[in-house]
């Protein structure tokens, strides 16, 4: 047993407060004990077990009360029932001491009233000091207080707990942390005490913590005598205001920017205008901003040199070599970043340097007008086979030098793409028409034939030849068993085309059998759109145990490269493959079969047939050619 408690309660018919002489009063007394109803409870008065009488009653489970808590009631209040009443809680059977809880019921017992001392109704204290809230309470006998949030829905206290209880009325609260700040409430227990209406105050804490301020690094770049505005903001703090703001230019000490206009709440930034950004007002500038408690800084680079420019690493086959020499060229591609920041670049300054070598190879590149996103491009030339190499390039404006990127470049073996001439590609050499795997899809197309897949792999599913029917003819395809996962997606990138010609057409057959067949989309990157690539076909679901043919027009805007790009459905039975790619000149043929070209695998049923879907200019120019 645990915890024994007691409550008086007043006449509720007479909706009193207060005991009063000739009202009724009631007394009860709860402890808590497992198995509850096994405690017994015995009633005293002024040491004497109390007599039951028509004006004193005791009752052991009391409706209006807690579950097995005793009361005894007092009839027709007289003088006489003035005095000490004891109640004591017995667990028969178990070595458990009896609890007890004593009331004293006189004419000086009073409800209870809570107030806040004064001067203790907003506490102030320092973000990691130690404080305390305090509520005075007077009655008798006089309550335990309960401390809760108010402000805060589901707002726990320091402690944890919702609420806690303390008997000095003092909320006591260690190292106070910002998020305590706020209101609370301090209250009457219900228990202890008169089993009245709860008397209440609130105490509001106020934590002060140094500001918080943004940017707390930025760099500024702008064009040569353009202005420039550096703001520091303060975006929180305790209190929520600055009280001073000091500006510095390279640790020095600057002039106090004008004074901001008075408003109705406390300014919440400070401002620092460069009138035109000259080479000498270039640099370090620091707002150290203070609210009183402590202070922050905001740190503002300010300079018109030029951004370094973004390497582009999806070059296709950036390796050329030499047949009569032992040289290799390198093809190195670069976006430049923010380019309409600051003033027009004038040239970059290229470094090469073999890995290793102390001595480097400097060049300047000339360029004209560079805009956002445009793709530039330079040919290294004497590199030697098999080195590598740092490139470290630096862009320049009437400023002067600007920010350098550098990276390191690699001898790989070059790949012999095929060009337009070279009609279908089979898939039949390892080097694959020079097709390349994509490094930022989650898995690869694997190239194979009859000959060459897995004896065990999934029934139901992908191709069992290639297009041409032999054992020994290739094919390219996505495995969908595990570990792959729905969405998991393959990128097989051709090499790069030079568009001579406004339209072209892309042939090829599919394969695509399973009841988990996810997606086949075609896709066409714009080498001078910064690779952006845009969907030009795209077919989902099971299409039957044969292969079918597609026809696909595309008319790129320059030189670009076309990505096969399968999708894993929702399970292992979801294989996809493709084989015999065309890319020929011209538009695609006017009469498609119907369905495309089939041809159906030994063994399978008719083909379920279905058209692929068309985006954007790909269906306006289909509904062009059949006008």
């Amino acid at each position: 047993m645990k915890n024994a408690t007691f409550q008086i309660t007043p006449d509720v018919i007479k909706e009193s407060e207060n005991i009063q002489l000739g009202q009724d009063l009631k007394l009860s007394c709860h402890v808590d004990a497992v198995p509850q109803e096994k405690v017994t409870y015995q009633w005293f008065k002024n040491g004497k077990p109390a007599r039951m009488s028509k004006r004193l009653l005791v009752t052991r489970n009391d409706p209006e009360l807690p579950a097995v808590t005793s009361s005894l009631e007092l009839i027709d209040l007289h003088f006489s029932d003035y005095g000490t009443y004891l109640c004591v809680a017995s667990f028969p059977g178990a070595p458990v001491p009896d609890l007890s809880v004593e009331v004293n019921i006189s004419s000086e017992t009073v409800p209870p009233t809570i107030s806040v001392p004064k001067g203790r109704a907003v506490v102030t204290v320092r973000e990691g000091s130690p404080t305390e809230l305090q509520c005075e309470v007077r009655g008798k006998p006089r309550p335990p207080v309960l401390w809760s949030r108010v402000d805060k829905d589901a707002a726990l206290l320091p402690s944890g707990l919702p609420l806690e209880e303390t008997s000095d009325g003092k909320l006591r609260l260690e190292r106070v942390s910002r998020d305590m700040s706020g209101t609370y409430r301090c209250q009457t227990a219900r228990y202890n005490g008169f089993n009245v209406r709860p008397r209440e105050a609130q105490v509001q804490l106020n934590v002060q913590f140094p500001p918080e301020v943004e940017p707390s690094s930025q760099d500024v770049r702008q064009a040569l005598g353009r202005p420039v505005l550096l703001r520091c903001s303060l975006l929180r703090g305790s209190p929520q205001r600055i009280s001073s703001a000091v500006w510095r230019f390279k640790g020095q000490l600057l002039p106090p920017p004008p004074a901001v206009p008075v408003a109705a709440e406390a300014p919440d930034h400070s401002e620092l205008r460069l009138d035109a950004v000259t080479r000498d007002s270039s640099g370090s500038y620091e707002c150290s901003i203070s609210n009183d408690v402590g202070s922050a800084v905001c740190l503002f680079q300010v300079s018109a040199k030029a951004y370094s420019p973004e390497f582009y690493f999806d070059t296709p086959n950036p390796t050329r070599s030499h047949k009569l020499s032992k040289n290799y060229s390198y093809v190195l591609q670069w976006t430049q970043r923010e380019p309409d920041a600051v003033d027009p670049l004038l040239n970059y300054r290229l470094s090469v340097r073999q890995l290793n070598q102390q001595n480097a190879m400097v060049k300047a590149i000339p360029v004209r007008r560079v805009e956002k996103g445009q793709l530039l491009e330079y040919i290294l030339t004497e590199l030697r086979v098999p080195h590598s190499y740092e490139v470290r390039l630096t862009p320049y404006t009437t400023f002067g030098a600007g920010d350098t990127a550098s990276r390191i470049i690699h001898y790989t073996e070059p790949i012999n793409s095929p060009n337009l001439s070279d009609n279908t590609c089979h898939f039949e050499d390892e080097k694959i028409c020079g097709y390349t795997q994509d490094l930022t899809d989650n898995f690869d197309w694997t190239r194979q034939n009859a000959l060459t897949q897995n004896p065990k792999r999934s029934p139901n599913t992908g191709p069992p030849m290639d297009i041409s029917g032999t054992p020994e003819g290739y094919y390219m395809f996505i495995e969908a068993s595990r570990p792959r996962e729905l969405g998991d997606r393959a990128r097989l990138v051709s090499p790069l085309y030079n568009a001579s010609a406004k339209f072209y057409c892309v042939s090829f057959f599919y394969h695509m059998y399973g009841k988990h067949i996810g997606s086949l989309n075609l896709l066409v990157r714009s080498r001078n759109k910064g690779a952006l690539d845009t969907h030009a076909w795209s077919l989902s679901g099971n299409k039957g145990n044969v292969w079918q043919q597609a026809h696909v027009p595309i008319n790129p805007s320059g030189p670009f490269q076309i990505i096969f790009e399968g999708v894993r459905g929702s399970g292992y039975l979801g294989d996809i493959a493709i084989d015999d790619v065309t890319l020929k000149k011209g538009e695609c043929p006017r009469k498609q079969m119907d369905p495309n070209k089939v041809v159906v695998m030994p063994g399978s049923g008719a083909p379920w047939q279905s058209r692929p879907q068309l985006w954007g200019p790909v269906a306006i120019f289909l509904l062009a050619l059949q006008r």
